[in-house]
């Protein structure tokens, strides 16, 4: 099964685009048929061709689509010349079966040309849908994407209001370890009149010999 490409489309690519759609413009193909002959080199859907020919490269090509389409109506001109001068012969032959088997047979192209319109936009159709269904997805990722963000947000504003409380309790603690630290000098300098105790500049207790 080939697998139809979504990447970027390629300078040599558009290239080969423009000549394929061009040829068939000038031998009276329907485009329909130059993007499927496209699509089928480079492994990518017709409708991807269609809507890159509509949407860009068509536009760089635009007098090179003119100039086929006067070279496919010269060409009719000499075909329907030459037809008009065969059904002459034919009539003239007394065998009017063949300009019937001739009308029948244009009847049939046209046919045919108008299914290949209604096939393309069936295509397009496919692959419009396939877009929206793909833009639908994108919006429910980033739906989702934004909710985790959210959680991840508050998440985030707990653990730093759990940290200012962790914070808090450790200085309350070491508040009361540097309180008792200061009451328990002072007992021993009761205890032991001979040393004593002085504020340095800091603040700190430092014991004095006497």
């Amino acid at each position: 099964m080939t697998i139809a490409r979504q990447d970027a489309w390629t300078q040599d690519e558009d290239l080969l685009l423009a000549e394929v759609v061009l040829r068939h413009i000038r031998e009276g193909s329907t485009q329909l048929k130059a993007f499927e002959e496209v699509g089928k080199q480079l492994s990518r859907t017709s409708a991807a061709c269609g809507f890159r020919w509509n949407s860009f490269v068509r536009k760089q090509y635009k007098s090179g689509v003119e100039l086929a389409k006067k070279q496919r109506k010269e060409q009719v001109v000499k075909d329907t010349n030459f037809e008009a001068e065969v059904k002459e012969n034919v009539e003239d032959s007394n065998e009017p079966e063949l300009a019937t088997e001739w009308i029948r047979e244009t009847q049939s192209a046209s046919s045919t040309t108008l299914q290949d319109v209604i096939s393309y936009l069936t295509k397009m159709d496919e692959s419009f849908k396939h877009d929206r269904e793909e833009k639908e997805r994108n919006l429910q990722r980033s739906y989702y994407l934004e909710q985790e963000n959210e959680r991840l947000r508050e998440e985030n504003g707990l653990l730093q209001e759990s940290l200012r409380v962790v914070e808090e309790d450790y200085r309350a603690l070491m508040q009361i370890m540097e309180r008792a630290r200061k009451l328990s000098v002072l007992e021993d300098e009761k205890l032991n009149p001979k040393v004593s105790f002085q504020m340095d500049k800091n603040g700190n207790l430092e014991r004095v010999n006497k």
